[in-house]
């Protein structure tokens, strides 16, 4: 019996969770820094370990493979260019999720979710 195996479906639509997790990675890699519940960013954090990943090596092949689920250019040319060489000898890890603890009115757990290491903005 398979327990435990699959993913949060965050209780809507599967057309609505994609939209959802593909607009809350977009901003997570615009502003380095998203805080929404800890269950979204649970799930945020397995694709976006995932595209930068693939992002590591710049090939058409990867672009386009990211491109399926990212679809602003803009976005596109950062995570290959300044996101993923910072990341060029970590193997996995890419964003940690730190708790907030729980949101005034309905107490549900919320959290940040960062990239670990600085970009270059930010280093400069």
């Amino acid at each position: 019996m398979k327990t435990k195996v699959g993913f949060n479906r965050l209780d809507r639509k599967s057309s609505h969770r994609k939209a959802l997790l593909r607009n809350m990675v977009i901003s997570l890699f615009r502003h380095e820094k998203i805080t929404s519940t800890k269950a979204k960013l649970s799930e945020v954090k397995r694709f976006a370990e995932k595209l930068i990943t693939r992002a590591k090596v710049d090939s058409v092949h990867n672009r386009r493979e990211v491109s399926k689920f990212i679809h602003d250019k803009y976005i596109l040319n950062k995570l290959f260019t300044r996101i993923s060489p910072i990341f060029k000898e970590r193997k996995g890890g890419y964003t940690r999720v730190i708790k907030l603890g729980q949101r005034y009115g309905d107490a549900a757990e919320m959290a940040i979710l960062e990239l670990v290491d600085k970009t270059l903005e930010e280093k400069q």
